[in-house]
């Protein structure tokens, strides 16, 4: 398994107990500090991730809210939510990472961590919102 899907888990995992446990942000950098293996090269992208989402996540909500049509966020499982949350995070700020890569993995931790529908239901969300980075690039 790859380095990057490792902190695509990790960061998951810090989101997760940010959202479902209502856990400061801080605390949970701490703890990942503290327990997850030192000097793993995943690390830094692993808290990359989870910074950018706890940094942008009201805009990142926005974007969701308006490409989950009949979905409101808050129904949306905490693993769903976040996974998604996650993805998009990646396609707003990693310009060099192929969309495709970013779904992709996105759906491969649905499977293994959410329920049965799970990936097709991030697999569309994400392919709506791959749109994100079109406008960018339109508007530089």
């Amino acid at each position: 398994m790859s380095t990057r899907r490792e902190a695509r888990k990790c960061s998951l995992q810090m989101l997760y107990a940010v959202d479902n446990c209502s856990t400061p942000i801080e605390d949970i950098y701490n703890s990942f500090d503290e327990y997850f293996p030192k000097g793993e090269a995943y690390r830094i992208f692993a808290v990359d991730l989870f910074k950018g989402v706890c940094n942008r996540k009201e805009e990142i909500d926005f974007l969701i809210k308006q490409y989950a049509k009949n979905w409101e966020l808050e129904r949306m499982t905490v693993v769903d939510r976040n996974i998604i949350r996650l993805a998009a995070y990646e396609i707003m700020a990693t310009p060099d990472t192929p969309i495709s890569v970013i779904i992709d993995e996105a759906v491969e931790i649905a499977k293994r961590y959410s329920t049965r529908d799970s990936s097709k239901f991030v697999n569309g969300i994400l392919d709506k919102l791959k749109i994100i980075r079109t406008q960018k690039n339109l508007r530089e």
